[in-house]
C-alpha cells in the first residue's frame, strides 16, 4: 500500500510492530525529510527485498516488550543454544532412567536380615533375671541388648514366654495372646520389641501350633462338648485301661489319656497336659491364623514353627508298625520303637504351613519403619526418614519363618519345608545334622554332615547350621571344650545362616544336675534324658550368681563361671567371645564369606577344608578346620591356590603368618582362615563340589555387585 505525501514523496506503508520507545528517533527522522510527518504510527519497516530497515538495528534492552523479545529469541544464535540445552536435558533424564533400570535389573537381591547375621537363641528362663526371683524375664533381656550389638548379631529367637502352667516350661500354652507373669507383662513385651527395633535387632517368636495346655479355654470348652468347640481336639472312644491304638508320645508311654468329664480319650503327642489340636477342623486353622496376625500386628519379625511334623494325624487311627516286629506290643513305650507313619508328616501338612506363609507375606509387603541399604561390603538399616539412598532398596523388612522338624534319616522330608519353585514355605527348615558332631568328630565326619545337607537342599535355597539348642547337650560338653572355637569358625564361615544357642559364644558347658534338682518334665520321666544340663543360667560375670541374678537361680550355675563369663572374656583378645565377635564381623564384611561360592577341596581323618570365593573379587578364603589330631595338610594339587597364603584369622592366633600350601600345619581343634589373591576360580571346573545360593559377580571398577 502507498500513500502520497508532501513534496511528492511516496512512502511505503506496511504493518509493523508498534514500539513507543522509538518515538523520539522517529520524530527526528521526519524533521530531516523537510518536516514530513507520518500521519500513522511509526513502524518497523522491511524493504521490498526483505532487508531490515535502519530501525531494526537497535540492541535488545531491559524492559523491552514481549513482541520485540520474541523477535530476537527466534534468531538462530538464541534459538539453537536453547534447543541444544533442552534436548541434552531430555537425553540426560532418559539416560538416568535407563541406568536406574539397568542397575536394578542386574543387581542381585539384598540379603534379608535373617541371612546377614547369626540367629541367636535365648532361653528366657536362663538369660537374665531382672527381679531377683531366680528366673530370667523380658526386662532382663532388655538389659542385655547391647550384648547382641557387641556380637554383631541382628536376629534373636526367644523361646516361649506365653501364659502357661509351665508343665513343659512354656510349650504348654494357656493363652497365646498373653505373657506369663513369670516373664513379665504385655507392656514389658512391647518395651522389649521397641527397644530391639531401635537397635536394629529382629525378634523371632516361638509359635506352637500342634497343641495347647489342658488349661486353655478351648480345651475346657471342648471337654464339655460346647457347641463349636466340640471337635477342636482329637477325641475318640476308649476306656481308661484300653487306649484306642499303640501310638506313643514323645515323652514316652501312650499318646492317649482318658478324660473323666467327656468320657473319651484325647490325643497328646507330648505330655498329657498338652492335648493336640484338630487341624482338620477349619475353625481351628482360622483361630491359629488369627494368633499369627495378632503378633505380626504388634511388629514381630518372624516365627519359629515348633514341632510342625506333628500337626496332622491319620484319620483312621490304626496302630503304627513296630521297628522290631517281634517285640511284645505291650512293652512298646518310646517313640523310637515305632515307625510314625500315621502321626507325622501327613498329607495336608504343607498346605497349612503355606497358608501361614501367605499370611506373613502380606505383612512383608506393608511399608516398614526401616529401609535396607545394600552395598558390596555390608547391609545396614536406616530409618525411612534418612536422606541416604542406595540401590536396591527394600522398603519393608520381610517376615521370617523357620520350621522345626526332627526327621533324622529322612532328610528328604525336611527339604520339603523349603517349598517349591512356585510355592514358598519356610525360609529354611532347621538343620539339626551338625548336632550329631559327637558321633562324626573327624574331618571326614564333618564333611559328611555338611555335604549331606548341601547335596539334598533344593537348588538356590539358603542353608543353615545348628549345633545346639534347649533340647540338646551343649556342644562344648559333647565333643570337648577344645573344639569350641573351631566349631564356631565352622558355623560362621559356611554358607547360610548359623544359629547360636545362648552361651555358645563364650563356650558354656553342661552343668551337672542331681536327680533331686531335675526341673525338666522329660527328665522326671527319664532322668538320663533330662534337658536341664544345657539350660543353666547365662554366665555374665565372675560375681555371685554369675551376674544372672542377685538372689538365686532356678538351676545350678556351672562352677567354671568364674573364668567362663562375658565380662572377663571381653578383656581377653584371644577369648572364645572375642573370636566369635571377630568371626561375625568378618563374615559380614567379606563378600565371599557371606554370599560367595563354597567349594570342598580337602577332607581326611583330621582336617576339613573348603574355599569361599566370588567372581571378580580381588581375594578369596581357604578355611582349614582340624577336628582330629595335629596334622600337616598338603594342597599342592589344588592349582587355583597360590603357593603362599596369609592367615587372616586363626583360633590360636597366627594372624598375618605366611603359609605355603604344601605345608599347612594345624593342631587339634585349630581353625584357620587363609586369604589369597588369584584370578583363577575353583567353581567353574568343580561344579559337583561347589555351591552358591545366588550367583553374583563383583565389578571392582565401580565397586558394585551384578548378576552373572
Amino acid at each position: 500500500m502507498t500513500k502520497e505525501g508532501l513534496n511528492g514523496i511516496t512512502m511505503e506503508m506496511t504493518e509493523g510492530v508498534k514500539n513507543e520507545g522509538f518515538q523520539a528517533d522517529e520524530e527526528e527522522a521526519v524533521e530531516g525529510l523537510g518536516g514530513l510527518r507520518e500521519t500513522s504510527s511509526s513502524s518497523v519497516v522491511l524493504s521490498p527485498n526483505g532487508e531490515e530497515s535502519a530501525y531494526t538495528q537497535i540492541k535488545p534492552y531491559a524492559g523491552m516488550p514481549k513482541e520485540v523479545l520474541l523477535m530476537y529469541s527466534n534468531q538462530a544464535r538464541y534459538r539453537l543454544p536453547r534447543e541444544i540445552l533442552f534436548w541434552l536435558l531430555i537425553a540426560s533424564t532418559l539416560a538416568l532412567v535407563a541406568l536406574t533400570i539397568a542397575v536394578i535389573a542386574v543387581s542381585p537381591r539384598c540379603l534379608s536380615w535373617w541371612q546377614s547375621s547369626a540367629v541367636y537363641q535365648i532361653y528366657p528362663r536362663s538369660f537374665k533375671d531382672s527381679d531377683s526371683d531366680g528366673v530370667g524375664d523380658l526386662k532382663g533381656i532388655i538389659e542385655k541388648l547391647d550384648h547382641f550389638q557387641y556380637l554383631n548379631i541382628k536376629a534373636i529367637w526367644i523361646s516361649p514366654f506365653y501364659k502357661s502352667p509351665m508343665k513343659d516350661f512354656g510349650y504348654d500354652v494357656e493363652d497365646f495372646e498373653d505373657i506369663d507373669p513369670l516373664f513379665g507383662t504385655m507392656h514389658d513385651f512391647d518395651d522389649l520389641l521397641a527397644a530391639m527395633h531401635d537397635k536394629g535387632l529382629k525378634l523371632i517368636m516361638d509359635y506352637i501350633p500342634n497343641h495347647t495346655s489342658d488349661k486353655h479355654e478351648w480345651f475346657q470348652l471342648s471337654r464339655n462338648r460346647t457347641q463349636e468347640y466340640e471337635d477342636y481336639y482329637i477325641w475318640t472312644n476308649c476306656t481308661e485301661s484300653a487306649p484306642p491304638n499303640n501310638w506313643v508320645s514323645i515323652f514316652g508311654n501312650s499318646s492317649w489319656t482318658y478324660d473323666e468329664v467327656r468320657k473319651q480319650c484325647y490325643l497328646h503327642q507330648f505330655l498329657k497336659d498338652q492335648p493336640d489340636l484338630n487341624f482338620r477342623n477349619p475353625r481351628v486353622k482360622e483361630k491359629m491364623t488369627e494368633i499369627v496376625r495378632f503378633w505380626l500386628d504388634k511388629g514381630v519379625d518372624g516365627f519359629r514353627m515348633d514341632a510342625v511334623k506333628h500337626i496332622l494325624e491319620a484319620r483312621h487311627l490304626r496302630n503304627e508298625p513296630q521297628v522290631d516286629p517281634n517285640q511284645p506290643p505291650e512293652t512298646v513305650d518310646s517313640e523310637f520303637e515305632l515307625y510314625h507313619d500315621y502321626t507325622t508328616s501327613q498329607l495336608g501338612l504343607h498346605d497349612i504351613l503355606r497358608d501361614w506363609r501367605v499370611e506373613m507375606d502380606k505383612y512383608s509387603r506393608e511399608p516398614g519403619r526401616y529401609r535396607y541399604l545394600c552395598s558390596p561390603g555390608k547391609q545396614t538399616e536406616v530409618p525411612l526418614t534418612s536422606s541416604l539412598t542406595s540401590l536396591p532398596i527394600r522398603l519393608s523388612p520381610a517376615r521370617f519363618m523357620v520350621t522345626e522338624s526332627y526327621d533324622y534319616e529322612e532328610i528328604d522330608k525336611t527339604m520339603m519345608y523349603y517349598g517349591t519353585n512356585n510355592v514358598k514355605e519356610s525360609d529354611f527348615p532347621f538343620n539339626f545334622y551338625l548336632i550329631d558332631l559327637p558321633d562324626y568328630l573327624s574331618g571326614e565326619g564333618v564333611y559328611h554332615l555338611v555335604n549331606l545337607w548341601m547335596t539334598n537342599m533344593p537348588r538356590g535355597k539358603w542353608p543353615n547350621w545348628v549345633v545346639g539348642n534347649h533340647d540338646k547337650p551343649r556342644i562344648s560338653s559333647s565333643v570337648g571344650h577344645e573344639y569350641t572355637r573351631v566349631i564356631n569358625m565352622l558355623l560362621l564361615t559356611l554358607p547360610g545362616t548359623p544359629t547360636t544357642y545362648y552361651g555358645e559364644e563364650i563356650g558354656m558347658e553342661n552343668v551337672n544336675i542331681s536327680v533331686d534338682e531335675i526341673q525338666d518334665p522329660f527328665g522326671k520321666f527319664n532322668p538320663n534324658a533330662t534337658r536341664d544340663p544345657q539350660r543353666s543360667p547365662m554366665q555374665w560375670t565372675a560375681g555371685e550368681y554369675a551376674g544372672f541374678s542377685e538372689n538365686k537361680t532356678w538351676l545350678p550355675i556351672h562352677p567354671n563361671y568364674t573364668t567362663v563369663n562375658v565380662q572377663d572374656q571381653k578383656k581377653d583378645n584371644e577369648s572364645v567371645l572375642v573370636q566369635y565377635r571377630t568371626l561375625s564381623l568378618l563374615r559380614e564384611a567379606e563378600l565371599p564369606l557371606h554370599r560367595g561360592w563354597m567349594c570342598f577341596i580337602h577332607r581326611d581323618a583330621d582336617v576339613f577344608a573348603f574355599v569361599r570365593e566370588m567372581d571378580g573379587f580381588p581375594h578369596a578364603f581357604l578355611v582349614v578346620l582340624n577336628f582330629g589330631s595335629d596334622a600337616k595338610t598338603d594342597l599342592t594339587g589344588v592349582s587355583p591356590l597360590p603357593e603362599d597364603l596369609t592367615v587372616r584369622m586363626g583360633t590360636r592366633g597366627r594372624k598375618g603368618e605366611s603359609i605355603h600350601k604344601s605345608k599347612i600345619e594345624t593342631r587339634r581343634g585349630e581353625g584357620l582362615i587363609l586369604q589369597y589373591s588369584t584370578q583363577q576360580r575353583l567353581h567353574p571346573h568343580h561344579a559337583s563340589s561347589c555351591y552358591v545360593s545366588e550367583k553374583a559377580c563383583y565389578l571392582s571398577a565401580l565397586n558394585i555387585l551384578y548378576k552373572c
